[in-house]
């Protein structure tokens, strides 16, 4: 197969999306042949707020069906292929919304969220985030790691202090993920996780999904498509080509104040962190542009079938082995 047509034919999944939902996004989503993608639902929001953001993504999904349907099961990944959409699966990045009622985590499951982090940047009832002195993973949080394990939600580290990360990786009787990380060994970042945190989390069954959010990566927005690829490549080299993905972090439509709101703790308190600039690589600006990143992964010398593992293969198989299946 040629490029277009492998893209065209493998299970594509992006593990973190965190753009402005509308129709025109749901249909930049099937210009790039997304099979599904992890939508970020819910981020400093609280139990209601929560709610609210998935009745109005509810709403858009039953506008956009043509694009794009619901995901709760792989079965429903597998489904979303055979009928040319995308499968759109609900996800938080912070464990916020689940308040201090263990309850939350099965009604949300039954909301369709599938995939939670436990901390966004700093810290909540469950742990610490990677801003902040790191105290570990709270006796509420032992509770959290274990009923989300019950009901079947996948645990996500990205934003996690290293220390609250270890402890949920021992603590979580599931595989638990980076879904959008890049590697400190080729640029120091808080947000990045070091080559001894990649193989950790690989040894414990888990999984990494790669992002291309060029703060993080080591050209900045200087960042091609090529050096996203390098970072794949670094991290697969620790983990293994059957524990990698894809986990762009595409925030496509969003303004400043967007970013404003992400990077102060709690939307409206203390700084964290600045950006700058925000510009996706050359060569996957846009999610349309996605078919872009099996021919550079292919051009790079890896084999039909880790670009497949890569691209969607290996999401489906640690989905299905968190959701219960």
């Amino acid at each position: 197969m040629n490029p277009a047509e492998l893209h065209q034919d493998a299970i594509v999944i992006d593990g973190l999306i965190i753009a402005k939902w509308n129709r025109e996004l749901l249909e930049d989503m099937r210009r790039g042949g997304l099979t599904a993608a992890n939508c970020t639902v819910s981020v400093w929001e609280g139990f209601k707020a929560t709610v609210d953001n998935i009745v109005a993504s509810n709403k858009l999904m039953e506008e956009c069906s043509d694009l794009v349907r619901p995901v709760r099961t792989t079965a429903d990944i597998m489904r979303a292929k055979e009928e040319g959409k995308t499968g759109i699966i609900f996800g938080f990045q912070n464990a916020h919304a689940f308040e201090d009622q263990i309850g939350y985590v099965e009604i949300f499951k039954q909301l369709g969220v599938g995939i939670v982090q436990m901390c966004y940047n700093t810290q909540n009832l469950v742990g610490t985030g990677c801003y902040e002195r790191d105290g570990g993973l709270s006796g509420f949080g032992r509770e959290i790691v274990a009923e989300m394990n019950r009901v079947g939600m996948l645990c996500d580290l990205s934003h996690v202090g290293a220390k609250t990360s270890e402890e949920v990786i021992l603590e979580s009787k599931k595989p638990v993920c980076y879904s959008h990380c890049l590697p400190s060994g080729l640029k120091e970042h808080p947000r990045n996780k070091s080559d001894a945190e990649f193989k950790f989390i690989a040894d414990h069954g888990g999984f990494v999904g790669v992002t291309m959010f060029t703060p993080f990566l080591k050209k900045g927005v200087d960042s091609t498509i090529d050096d996203y690829c390098e970072a794949i490549e670094y991290i697969m080299n620790i983990v293994g080509e059957d524990a990698i993905g894809i986990g762009t972090d595409f925030t496509q439509g969003h303004d400043q104040n967007f970013f404003e709101w992400l990077t102060h703790d709690k939307g409206y308190a203390r700084r964290l962190t600045s950006f700058g600039k925000i510009i996706n690589p050359e060569g996957i600006r846009t999610i349309g542009e996605f078919p872009n990143l099996t021919e550079a992964l292919l051009k790079r010398g890896l084999s039909e079938s880790q670009v497949r593992k890569i691209m969607g293969e290996n999401w489906v198989r640690t989905l299905k082995d968190v959701w219960g299946e």
